[in-house]
């Protein structure tokens, strides 16, 4: 079935063109104007259903915004008819490649639990699109919806390990794996007291891929997979979707399927605490004091702004590889939703440059981003009386400045650092963004790191000589020492 895009301000030179019947058609139905007056103007995303001279479906028209937008196109499988679309033959590279994508994220459903499956209708694929690179940023949406969806059941520190482990094999990526009360053997005391309250063990999943020559890029990702407040407990309404606070972890996973995908040449690295933050007997308490990574002491002024606290071991681990760039992501504050509303995340960067090429590129990808300051002066508002740092401000205003500040304490002054602070859901349905998770800021991100590193040829790219074979998330039971010593004993293997 022909699919045809008329730009949204060409539609009345275009209609002028059509057959008397299609005209007439299109005039009387008014299916692409706007709702009001007789002089209402064309809508962009609208469609209309043209019928064929026998009365049957024979063409349907789009209206779509001359900076081509997935957005344009992605209410369409939700509205027509099964079957199967094609756009016209010559259309040209960028618009074709938003047309895929928008039918793609248009076509996502989040169905695991449902015992009906729906279908949707097909998009011939455009000659002029290379398919690999549309599925590479439909896949990673769809993966960091999947995990944000996914109820807090199954979907523990474990699973999204394992998660990142499917992730990491996929692409030859070199995967390791610390629980327990191996966090504290090496030295990662936060991420630990923070999980340790829950029956599923806190976790720091790494993985690594890219050849050592590229420069480097790290991501990290809060992976808090519920968040009950810990004893300084959430009410019920706010606890409901705190499924959803591993939204950065599932952001970043999301990232480094693009990267690795559209093999970018660089040396990348992930890191995600996962924890579950649980009351229990054993649970950190208020203004306990913890020792970090780093070496600072942080007093616990909230035990319900966690993951900054899971977040300062992990930045202080990526600091030691100094990358060209290190970025983290989290579902970190309310005060960044009410600075700037749940569709829209805060960034936060060191340097003006970066800033501006993340901005822009999100603008470019019609996936906006907004910058709020690193204001030092608000520092002093995270001072403690008995450590070096507490965890939150002493006052309620500056929320997400305060938190992005304190996470600047875990990152080398010089080191081109951006924050981003996340809602990672969709509170209503749009075209192609249904109610549920989504990875708000991925597509920006992709677009800025391909413009700031480029592309490779597509190669294989070679694991690390010393590479070890990925070790799986610990399970929740704990291990016999003898399978640890036998464990201990087994010789690394090259991947």
């Amino acid at each position: 079935m022909p699919l045809v895009p008329v730009h949204q301000g060409d539609y009345g030179a275009w209609l002028e063109r059509q057959p008397a019947s299609v005209r007439a058609w299109l005039e009387s139905t008014r299916a692409l104007l706007s709702p009001g007056d007789d002089a209402a103007e064309p809508k962009v995303g609208a469609h209309a259903l043209v019928p064929g001279p026998e009365g049957a479906l024979g063409q349907v028209i789009v209206l779509d915004r001359r900076r081509p937008s997935p957005w344009d196109y992605a209410g369409l499988p939700g509205k027509l008819p099964p079957g199967t679309y094609a756009a016209p033959a010559g259309l040209d590279a960028e618009r074709a490649a938003a047309l895929c994508l928008g039918w793609a994220l248009g076509s996502y459903r989040f169905e695991r639990y449902k015992t009906k499956k729906k279908t949707s209708p097909e998009l011939v694929w455009p000659d002029s699109v290379r398919p690999e690179e549309v599925l590479a940023l439909a896949e990673a949406i769809c993966l960091c919806r999947d995990l944000i969806n996914t109820p807090a059941e199954d979907m523990g520190p474990a699973e999204l390990a394992e998660a990142g482990r499917k992730l990491a094999r996929r692409h030859g990526a070199r995967f390791s794996c610390i629980g327990g009360d191996d966090l504290l053997r090496e030295n990662y005391p936060a991420i630990h007291a923070v999980g340790r309250a829950s029956s599923r063990e806190p976790l720091l999943f790494d993985f690594v891929w890219g050849k050592p020559k590229h420069p480097k890029l790290t991501l990290v990702g809060k992976g808090v997979c519920f968040d009950t407040g810990g004893l300084d407990i959430k009410p019920s309404g706010n606890m409901q979707l705190m499924k959803k606070d591993m939204g950065g972890a599932a952001l970043v996973l999301g990232l480094a399927h693009v990267i690795m995908s559209r093999n970018l040449p660089v040396r990348l690295r992930v890191l995600v605490p996962a924890v579950e933050n649980a009351v229990a007997g054993n649970a950190m308490r208020p203004l306990d004091v913890l020792r970090t990574r780093k070496g600072l002491t942080v007093e616990v002024g909230n035990t319900d702004a966690e993951g900054r606290l899971i977040l300062c071991d992990a930045l202080a681990e990526a600091e030691r590889d100094e990358p060209d760039l290190l970025i983290d992501a989290a579902t970190l504050t309310g005060a960044a939703r009410v600075a700037l509303g749940t569709s829209l995340p805060a960034v936060f960067a060191r340097r003006d440059e970066t800033a501006r090429a993340l901005v822009l590129s999100g603008d470019d990808a019609h996936d906006p981003l907004w910058r709020l300051p690193l204001h030092t002066p608000y520092r002093r508002l995270l001072d403690s009386r008995v450590a070096d740092i507490n965890n939150i401000s002493d006052g309620p205003f500056g929320g997400a400045i305060t938190a992005a500040l304190f996470l600047g304490e875990f990152v080398a002054k010089e080191r081109d650092w951006v924050h981003i602070d996340t809602m990672g859901f969709n509170l209503s349905a749009r075209p192609g963004r249904p109610y549920g998770g989504e990875a708000l800021g991925l597509l920006a991100l992709a677009r800025m790191l391909e413009e700031r590193y480029g592309t490779s040829p597509a190669e294989e790219v070679p694991a690390d000589e010393d590479a070890s074979e990925p070790t799986r998330p610990p399970a929740r039971k704990k291990r016999s020492k003898k399978a640890e010593k036998k464990g201990s004993k087994k010789k690394k293997a090259k991947r």
